[in-house]
């Protein structure tokens, strides 16, 4: 209602919904900046048995945006698809309409032409082969008023030439901006899945340089989400205030090109309205079915006595024939039920499909600016938190059996420790092979003791270093 009795302020409601939206975007990016600056600034020393919760709370964190994401992109995905089957529903109705409405046109011009040209040139060549008779001629000239009288109700049946042309233009101007508003759409929630991918490789890698796309791309992603928020929120409202009240906004729209009473028959088409169209069709019925009887009596009476005037006479005959059927075609062409139905069918696409989807295209939006903004606030914490433990590892000995480190470093070059255990097991079989030791009676406790201790921290028992009195060897002099 509002687009047809004020559209400006419909312009201004649209104009301040993306005013909103724009509004929201900055507080975000404030509240963004400002989580940020304090978190770069307030850096406070965590007692390292609390390190191990807020890296879960990150964790978290991430999980819970990234699933929240995934479930924006499927909210979107149907939206979008809600929405395209809205569009094309209205782009299918406006095309039959156009059809219809062009095939009115046509058979009214095709008709008046056949009066005009085609039984005009067949009543003159009877009027000079039937001239010694009067009484032929005052029937070819009733014939000749009764296609008057029909050429003159067909010229006051309403010409869609103009309403044809606006409906190709605006089907054209529809159909390209819907296949580039779903393509956009589609590159869109690419984009949001691609970003969330690189998140969830960026924590599971510890990897800064994964993190800092990630964070680049999220604050794009944040941006066309609010902007993307803003204008299916303004197509939404927009559209649904022409749904209270199409039928307004299309008669102030034709009333210059179609009277009101057409456009009203067609836009209610209601049993108790009276056809506008039934007094011209009444007539043309009536007059074609008089001269079919008029040019069924010339051929019966004036053939036999004027066998040259054949030609003509069934010409004339076969063309009224041809005129009955475009009646027939014309008259179900200018019932309501056909137009209408199409009206209907565009409304239902518009106005139920095509503002659902756009619903959800707008809970598709908030979703992922909410899951966007969390992870870009779970990343410095992140980022925090791997700093930390690089810097714990640098704090080892790696020296320390237990040191993760030293671990995989003793995994990745085994033979370094493989080579000293290789010599002093040499040099071991030598000094044993120059003494010829007594019989022993202590027990090798000691050596099994720390030969299971030397395997057990990843190296080979060096046999140098084993006690003395394990090896029965006397001792050194």
């Amino acid at each position: 209602a509002a687009a047809a009795d004020c559209p400006l302020s419909l312009s201004q409601s649209l104009l301040f919904l993306g005013l909103v939206a724009a509004v929201c975007l900055g507080l975000n990016l404030l509240f963004l900046t400002v989580y940020l600056i304090c978190l770069c600034c307030c850096k406070r020393d965590q007692e390292p048995e609390t390190k191990r919760p807020h890296s879960c709370c990150v964790t978290w964190m991430a999980v819970t945006a990234g699933l929240i994401c995934c479930t924006a992109v499927g909210i979107g995905f149907y939206g979008n698809s809600e929405t395209n089957d809205g569009v094309y529903q209205l782009l299918y109705a406006l095309d039959h309409a156009n059809h219809t409405i062009t095939g009115i046109d046509s058979l009214v011009a095709g008709t008046t032409q056949q009066m005009q040209v085609g039984l005009e040139q067949h009543l003159a060549r009877l009027n000079e082969l039937l001239a010694t008779r009067g009484d032929y001629l005052q029937t070819l000239k009733f014939m000749q008023q009764l296609a008057g009288s029909i050429v003159l109700q067909l010229s006051g049946l309403p010409v869609w030439r103009g309403a044809s042309a606006e409906l190709t233009v605006l089907a054209s101007h529809v159909s390209y901006v819907e296949y580039y508003r779903w393509l956009a759409y589609l590159l869109f929630f690419i984009l949001v899945l691609t970003v969330c991918l690189l998140a969830c490789l960026g924590l599971a890698k510890r990897s800064r340089c994964l993190l800092t796309t990630m964070l680049c791309c999220g604050l794009l992603t944040l941006i066309l989400s609010w902007a993307s928020m803003a204008v299916d929120t303004a197509a939404a409202v927009g559209t649904s205030d022409f749904c209270v009240a199409p039928d307004k906004f299309i008669m102030n729209q034709t009333e210059s090109d179609i009277s009101a009473e057409v456009v009203h028959y067609y836009l209610y088409c209601d049993q108790s309205l009276s056809n506008p169209f039934q007094q011209a069709l009444t007539v043309f019925q009536r007059s074609l079915t008089t001269m079919q009887i008029q040019i069924q009596g010339l051929i019966q009476f004036a053939l036999p006595l004027f066998p040259t005037a054949e030609k003509d006479l069934l010409g004339v005959q076969q063309l009224l024939n041809s005129s009955e059927t475009s009646l027939h075609q014309l008259t179900a062409m200018l019932d309501c039920r056909g137009l209408h139905k199409d009206y209907l069918d565009a409304l239902i696409g518009i106005c139920y499909d095509g503002v659902e989807g756009l619903l959800y295209l707008v809970l598709f939006s908030l979703l992922v600016a909410a899951s966007f903004s969390t992870i870009i606030c779970a990343t410095p914490r992140a980022w925090k938190h791997f700093t930390g433990r690089d810097r714990d590892y640098d704090d080892m000995d790696e020296e320390d059996p237990f040191n993760p480190q030293a671990r995989r470093i003793a995994t990745h070059n085994p033979a370094r420790g493989q080579l000293r255990s290789f010599c002093s097991y040499s040099s071991s079989l030598g000094s044993q092979s120059s003494l010829h030791p007594p019989a022993q009676t202590i027990s090798n406790a000691p050596v099994s003791e720390y030969m299971n201790q030397a395997v057990l921290f990843g190296g080979n028992p060096r046999y140098e270093n084993v006690p003395l009195i394990g090896r029965g060897s006397p001792p050194p002099t």
